[in-house]
């Protein structure tokens, strides 16, 4: 009897085991089969954009990717983009990642090239986006001059560049929106001294101490850069020589239709000639696609015109830029815009004044003082007696 209890406890225990080890190899078989549909969902989920993210980790890996990429658009432009805003951008590299992650974790080289240019850009102009950000007006417009040591020693450019706006009828309100563009460390410093906001823009492989005429075209090219990076951000600009005298407010000049709004050395009468030529001294941008890639394609046109400055070779390309790119190029009358190449005689129209076709500081200094000496004479003289005012001529620039 005892031997019968024993036997048929240790069957029990036999089935019990049996039964137990099923369930187990059935609950390893259910996660190995799981795991791979569970997979392709994350990696489903990754690809979309929703707007939800499945965890910090990589949250924070795709926004870091987003921000560190900033990258014109290809040349093939359509439509109108008034405003561009980073989200669009932000969507299609976080796209790019969420792709390239679910393929085994690879990442093609182009997209680590494309991140390696953006993290250098991003040096480059460290801090600039805050800088635009503090003197950009209500709609995401920033005034932008450059200057180096020379053009801010007391007494000199900057001094007369500030004080027209101080001067002028209705500039003074815009002074809080310029940012002047500091191109080494005692043009900096000498800039906080006397104005709100300064930005320091430090260009690589260029000693400050020293510009030779390769790294005074480096400088020169260099502005163009820190433009598109503006437009980039989704800022317009006005952009002005420091040896532009501002009179009045030029704004109401500028056409909501043209992407660019530029001066002209050689004015035939037609805004939207494009024979006129244009003067890079002064000129008007929206933030878009087309001026995106305008800004990039004017920049790289630099090797196929060697040793030439930003202004001559935006004039030989302008025809493929309206052409190729659909961009709306509109010029300004010098009879508002003026420059000693050309200008105005009448002082109830003047906007603006440019120390052009002058070569030279301290003539530059002379006639632009004499430019300020002959507004303040033109604003005290009673209305009925405006009519009768005119420049002083000749000077040191001014025939």
């Amino acid at each position: 009897m005892a031997k019968a209890i024993v036997a048929e406890a240790m069957a029990r225990q036999a089935v019990s085991f049996v039964l137990g080890a099923a369930t187990a190899l059935t609950l390893v078989l259910l996660v190995q089969y799981r795991a791979p549909a569970e997979g392709l969902s994350r990696a489903w989920t990754h690809g979309q954009i929703s707007g939800r993210r499945s965890s910090d980790e990589q949250y924070h890996r795709r926004n870091d990717t987003a921000h560190t990429v900033h990258h014109a658009p290809s040349l093939a432009v359509a439509g109108d983009d008034h405003g561009l805003h980073q989200a669009d951008t932000t969507l299609k590299v976080n796209s790019s990642f969420a792709t390239a992650t679910t393929h085994a974790a690879v990442v093609p080289s182009d997209l680590l090239s494309i991140k390696q240019r953006g993290a250098e850009e991003a040096e480059e102009f460290r801090g600039l986006a805050a800088a635009v950000s503090r003197a950009a007006t209500d709609d995401r417009t920033v005034i932008i001059t450059c200057v180096n040591q020379a053009w801010v020693a007391p007494g000199s450019l900057l001094d007369l560049f500030l004080e027209s706006f101080r001067i002028g009828d209705g500039t003074a309100r815009l002074l809080p929106h310029v940012l002047v563009v500091t191109m080494d460390p005692a043009a900096h410093a000498r800039c906080l001294a006397m104005h709100r906001h300064c930005y320091q823009h430090t260009i690589p492989g260029i000693n400050p101490d020293f510009f030779g005429p390769e790294e005074w075209l480096d400088l020169v090219w260099s502005k163009l850069k820190l433009q598109r990076r503006i437009l980039e951000l989704g800022y317009g600009f006005l952009f002005t020589d420091v040896d532009v005298m501002w009179l009045r407010d030029p704004f109401k000049h500028v056409t909501a239709y043209a992407d660019m709004t530029i001066s002209s050395d050689n004015y035939f009468g037609d805004p939207d000639n494009i024979d006129n030529l244009p003067n890079t001294g002064f000129f008007h941008v929206k933030p878009n696609r087309r001026t995106i890639a305008m800004t990039k394609l004017w920049h790289e046109s630099r090797g196929s015109y060697p040793g030439m400055n930003e202004q001559p070779v935006f004039n030989a390309i302008k025809a493929r830029l309206v052409a190729e790119l659909g961009v709306r190029l509109r010029y300004l009358d010098p009879e508002h815009m003026g420059g000693f190449c050309s200008y105005g005689k009448d002082l109830g129209k003047i906007v603006t004044m440019h120390a052009n076709c002058c070569v030279g500081l301290s003539k530059k200094m002379r006639d632009l003082r004499g430019v300020l000496d002959d507004w303040r004479n033109y604003t005290m003289l009673p209305s009925w007696e405006k009519h009768r005012a005119k420049w002083t001529v000749p000077g040191a620039c001014i025939k």
